[in-house]
């Protein structure tokens, strides 16, 4: 699809809560879904030229951008079978990753033109249901070089590597459950994934060794949400709803970082700052100092409907999955842009779930 002008909606957005240091816009808006990627995956490029988001706006998900500069919201795809958790943007700018129904395709944000990288065959693509390996996320290298796709076929959750370079595409990787896959931040040979809700936090390098690197305390102990901390080769992980503690991938150290209940958290760039989410009680967005100097610092109330009654009980994961209802686009899922200004997030408050840009005044 080529980008024309009749795709270009001019937008500024609204403003929701303005204070002495936050501002909080509306970017979309209209009787459709509409998210952005994930909350640990960029919304943005890392010039911040465009803003990547998802909408149903046209009856079924498709890329659009919110360009920087002019504030045009431009639809990019038109793409009958995109997967929206998919999508994954380089941070150099030049291409969008999606999943297209059995294929691995690239859009540019320039023109619009796809290209098809990588055919996955008879594969059934995704687990069922809304959660972990259900939502079909991918991962891509920094550099932008790998792509990694956790393709589900039959028993097994094949681990695809596509080098976006050579165009090659290969299985690295089989493993039962392969889910929330993210390369990390400071190394394109190193990517961590989501096993099996009871046995979840596993790194790989490109060649397909893998290991554990943390194994639960007790059969309650409910660890989700993991996500890479910049410049520390370490990752995040929540102890739900306890807190949240990190690991080191090279000691195999454990620490704790906060007591706060963290639901998805996401760092800065910089690894200094977390920005959450939060759920029952729904206390808002906050930023906290991953260091622990400061208290958490309260953002803004989001108002989502963060569905997902499971959220409010114990670990049910114990005797095999369960069947959740919990619809990604309800949750806020906060991101910080790449200059560490800017936080993302989703909202369904309107009736229908829009996505919101806040703007911190104050980033200290």
């Amino acid at each position: 699809m080529s980008v024309v002008p009749d795709s270009l909606h001019p937008t500024r957005g609204r403003i929701v809560e303005e204070r002495d240091d936050i501002v909080v816009r509306q970017v979309t808006e209209g009787a459709a879904i509409h998210h952005h990627p994930f909350f640990f995956v960029n919304a943005w490029d890392r010039e911040m030229t465009f803003l990547v988001l998802v909408s149903h706006r046209t009856g079924r998900p498709q890329i659009w951008l919110e360009w920087q500069e002019t504030g045009a919201l431009v639809q990019l795809t038109d793409d009958p079978a995109l997967a929206e958790w998919s999508v994954i943007p380089s941070k150099d700018g030049r291409w969008i990753y999606f999943v297209s129904g059995q294929e691995g395709k690239r859009v540019s944000p320039r023109d619009g033109s796809v290209e098809v990288l990588v055919a996955f065959g008879g594969a059934e693509m995704r687990e069922a249901g809304m959660v972990g390996a259900a939502m079909g996320t991918t991962a891509l290298s920094a550099s932008g070089r790998y792509w990694a796709v956790p393709v589900k076929t039959g028993g097994v959750s094949r681990f695809w590597m596509i080098d976006t370079g050579r165009g090659t595409a290969d299985v690295f990787l089989e493993s039962p459950t392969i889910g929330h896959p993210q390369f990390c931040p400071d190394d394109d040979d190193l990517i961590l994934y989501a096993g099996p809700m009871t046995d979840r936090v596993w790194v790989t390098d490109r060649a397909g060794n893998r290991r554990r690197i943390f194994e639960r305390r007790h059969d309650m102990q409910w660890i989700t949400h993991e996500v890479w901390r910049p410049g520390h080769r370490s990752v995040l992980f929540v102890d739900w709803p306890n807190g949240m503690g990190e690991i080191d991938v090279d000691t195999g150290a454990v620490g704790t970082v906060t007591g706060f209940p963290v639901w998805h958290g996401a760092p800065d760039p910089g690894g200094r700052r977390l920005v959450c989410d939060t759920n029952f009680p729904d206390r808002g967005l906050f930023a906290l100092d991953l260091d622990g100097v400061s208290v958490p610092r309260f953002l803004h109330a989001p108002g989502a409907s963060s569905q997902g009654a499971h959220w409010a009980h114990p670990f049910p994961y114990n005797d095999g999955p369960v069947t959740v209802h919990a619809p990604q686009h309800t949750h806020p899922h906060p991101r910080f842009s790449p200059d560490g200004r800017q936080v993302v997030f989703t909202s369904d408050r309107t009736g229908h779930a829009q996505v919101y840009v806040a703007t911190l005044r104050d980033t200290g």
